[in-house]
């Protein structure tokens, strides 16, 4: 099956459910094998966020995203319309932190999706096909993924109470999707309101957005779209917040009582699994004669070095990796310009870029160039534990280009390296140093 992604750039606007923030939403068409990836258009940088859960950070009554300082709330009903509808590959922009809510479900983006009109790719869909049982328990819920050749949910949702019982069974595809799960709304308990607010929450909830139930009775705006409207709404959820293992994938899901943070852990658990059987087949493939496309890049530009290094505005120092001669040194470059923050400081009349930043560049260079090694599947973080021998031979100004030159000189057990690093202004060293590193886990 061929990847999709939409035909033309669409737009949305509304009230975002736990913010209550105005929010102007746009999907673009995207490259293939691009994935689904959201943009922060109001922050600085236009900061880009893919959704793994590698990068989750609240599952409190939605799924929420976040890398360094940007962060995007409740992502699971675009993801799970995008996902329903079939498509792969798509930009979705946005001027604040959260989606809205709209009717709190995922028709009006299903609707969105339909007006930008799918369209195949020449690119093959790939699938993370289970072989083996996964299933993750909390308390009375859990979640049981069988191998399966496609993709079925079966979900059973209740309260405490025993109140409200739903079951269904699903074959999910853009067909049965659209019909049968994207009209589905979210829904909250009664009691559990005042919670939420207090947690600041749902600051943009009403009728409009969220089904109440209070007892055995059902306040809504209209009537219920399906007698199983909430086990309707909950596979709808599964099917966004399954987007976060990074692959479609083929299984059959079966949830009891399940939650976004359910939700989550399963998808780590796949996602680790996924991980593993691609390190698995990279190094099969290791084995056969390299071909162009095996060889190393030798570039990056400012995308690719924000994948490798964990730094945000305002602490990147590297724009773009410009060569990199051998495994052992790399080349990289940081346009100095006014509009960095410290010249504010440092020093007003005379602004001087800190000798400590340059220090800082050398290191991000020397971190680029051992991450670039590793299997990106590793989740690595370089730690720079010590300098020596620093240097400084020219102040470094406004208006320069700042080329950081680093060789990696010893490597102790994959886990302790050390490096020399130079940096140079129109070809004349500025400042030197001698570093030291060491890789760990970046969830540790």
């Amino acid at each position: 099956m061929k990847q999709r992604t939409i035909l033309r750039e669409v737009s949305i606007s509304g009230k975002s459910l736990h913010t209550g923030e105005e929010v102007h939403l746009t999907l673009k068409p995207a490259a293939a094998n691009h994935g689904i990836v959201f943009q922060r258009m109001d922050l600085f940088g236009k900061p880009e966020l893919k959704p793994l859960v590698d990068y989750v950070t609240d599952l409190v009554r939605s799924t929420t995203i976040a890398d360094g300082h940007a962060k995007v709330n409740t992502v699971e009903h675009v993801l799970s319309a995008l996902h329903g509808c079939g498509v792969d590959n798509v930009l979705v922009e946005m001027d604040a932190s959260e989606p809205p809510i709209l009717d709190g479900s995922a028709k009006h983006f299903v609707n969105l999706i339909q007006q930008a009109e799918p369209v195949e790719q020449d690119a093959e869909r790939e699938y993370f096909v289970l072989d083996e049982p996964i299933s993750v328990t909390r308390g009375a819920s859990s979640i049981i993924a069988l191998p399966h050749d496609g993709f079925r949910v079966t979900c059973t949702s209740t309260d405490d109470r025993g109140i409200h019982t739903q079951h269904l069974s699903l074959d999910i595809d853009p067909e049965s999707y659209v019909a049968q799960v994207a009209p589905a709304r979210t829904f909250t308990i009664y009691e559990d309101i005042e919670e939420l607010l207090k947690l600041g929450k749902i600051k943009g909830g009403s009728l409009d957005s969220a089904i109440v139930i209070k007892g055995d009775k059902i306040l809504s705006k209209e009537p219920l779209r399906f007698k199983e409207e909430f086990v309707r709404h909950k596979i709808l959820d599964i099917v966004g917040d399954i987007v976060l293992v990074g692959m479609p994938i083929k299984a059959h899901f079966i949830a009891v009582r399940p939650g976004h943070a359910l939700n989550a852990e399963l998808s780590k658990v796949l996602r680790a699994k996924l991980l593993a059987k691609l390190k698995g087949a990279k190094k099969v493939s290791a084995k056969k004669a390299p071909t162009v496309s095996d060889q190393p890049e030798t570039v990056m530009d400012i995308r690719r070095v924000m994948d490798l290094l964990p730094h945000r505005y305002p602490f990147v120092m590297i724009d773009r990796v410009t060569d990199v001669p051998n495994d052992d040194e790399l080349v990289a470059l940081k346009n100095v310009t006014i509009n960095e923050p410290y010249f504010q400081g440092h020093y007003p009349g005379r602004p001087v870029m800190p000798g400590v930043l340059q220090i800082e560049a050398m290191a991000q260079a020397a971190g680029l160039l051992l991450l670039r090694r590793l299997p990106v599947e590793e989740n690595k973080i370089a730690f720079f534990m010590s300098v020596d021998k620093v240097k400084f031979r020219q102040a470094v100004e406004p208006g320069d280009s700042v080329e950081i030159r680093v060789k990696i000189t010893k490597v102790r057990g994959n886990k302790i390296a050390t490096a020399t690093g130079v940096c140079s202004v129109a070809g004349k060293p500025v400042s030197s140093a001698e570093l030291m590193f060491m890789l760990a886990d970046a969830s540790e």
